[in-house]
């Protein structure tokens, strides 16, 4: 008899840590972004970014509709390719992902949205700011950054004023190319002269040729759309040319890994950021402790990655459901107070009224130049 009491007593146990374990429910979140090749330093930063957001709202019990919950990732390297990101895309629809953080790059974004799009899947970009990207007519697209139509004339203002004769040159991507179209074209208006139009790809790392043609054009300014693995060694490569020309650069220039990249060839270079400095985000300086503790050395997107991911979280909260149809409405209407700043969308996913910063490299760090705030 008493065996068998013991064994009651074991086997009530062994139920009630089951029931235990049945009450919490899993809502999977997918994260995208370019985690091999030379991009990855970028995509880790998202990744990270979205990891310590689900960290931090998981330690606090979080419940929807009176079911305890733990939000966890579902993490895919889309190679920053846009084949590949139509195959990850359908793969984490299929999966049964309530919400999707990413991709980083504008060119991935663009292709997967339809994916989601169609499977009803909400879908956030921490860092994709072509402008096409939330023009595809979608209810389920949305960017934390503002875009390149914004960002690009801050960028082709700034270049005008610089000097009268600009060379662009991008590398042929969706971000890449749709930011130097911004800039030529607002330069151009502000009363510029585009001397040259070159093209390269993200991929590339020699640049003589381009830059050879570049030289005898005489620009004032030498103006690149892509990112920082090209930016880099095309900085160097200008100044070994002896081009002294200005070089300017989007947000896929204005990361810590360009600075390592360039050396003291990067002195004097100018880059652009959607967003306010770090140091002066309404959460900026808590953020940077907090995840600098965790993952190390932020790149630039982590605090827009952990922002993409609280909103998404706050908005299925709001909803009081994870069930994608029933808090997309939440999402599109959400006005929320992030790291990165205030975040509502308009009626395109667009993010409202964000700010975009100027920086220069001097003395080996990005120096906050402008901030304005993004016309519309």
């Amino acid at each position: 008899m008493k065996i068998t009491k013991q064994l009651l007593g074991v086997a009530l146990f062994l139920i009630g840590v089951t029931a235990s374990a049945q009450e919490i429910a899993i809502v999977k979140i997918g994260v995208v972004a370019p985690l091999t090749g030379p991009q990855a330093h970028q995509g880790k930063d998202i990744e990270n970014g979205s990891r310590l957001a689900v960290e931090e709202i998981n330690a606090t019990n979080p419940t929807l509709n009176g079911q305890a919950v733990r939000f966890e990732l579902v993490v895919e390297d889309d190679q920053a390719d846009p084949r590949t990101a139509t195959v990850v895309a359908q793969k984490l629809a299929d999966s049964g992902v309530k919400g999707v953080i990413g991709h980083l790059n504008s060119g991935a974004s663009i292709p997967a949205a339809r994916i989601y799009a169609e499977a009803g899947i909400p879908q956030v970009s921490p860092s994709s700011t072509a402008v096409a990207y939330t023009r595809q007519g979608f209810k389920t697209t949305f960017r934390v950054m503002t875009n390149d139509a914004q960002q690009g004339r801050a960028l082709g203002e700034y270049a005008a004023k610089a000097g009268k004769r600009i060379a662009i040159v991008d590398d042929r991507t969706a971000y890449g190319q749709g930011l130097a179209d911004e800039v030529a074209k607002i330069a151009h208006s502000a009363g510029a002269t585009v001397v040259a139009r070159e093209f390269t790809t993200d991929k590339a790392t020699d640049f003589t040729a381009i830059l050879t043609t570049l030289k005898g054009k005489r620009p004032d300014v030498v103006f690149f759309g892509g990112m920082d693995p090209q930016a880099a060694p095309m900085v160097r490569q200008m100044r070994m040319l002896g081009i002294k020309a200005l070089f300017i650069g989007g947000d896929g220039t204005q990361t810590t890994e360009f600075l390592k990249l360039a050396g003291a060839a990067g002195e004097g270079v100018i880059a652009s950021s959607p967003g306010m400095p770090l140091e002066k985000m309404p959460g900026g300086k808590e953020f940077a402790a907090r995840f600098q503790s965790r993952f190390g050395k932020i790149q630039l997107y982590a605090p827009f990655a952990y922002d993409a991911t609280r909103i998404l979280i706050a908005a299925m909260r709001a909803a009081d459901s994870a069930i994608p149809a029933r808090y997309l409405p939440a999402l599109s209407a959400i006005a929320f107070n992030g790291v990165t700043g205030t975040i509502s969308f308009d009626s395109y996913g667009d993010i409202k009224n964000g700010p975009i910063t100027l920086y220069q490299v001097q003395d080996k760090k990005w120096t906050p130049l402008l901030i304005s705030s993004a016309p519309p």
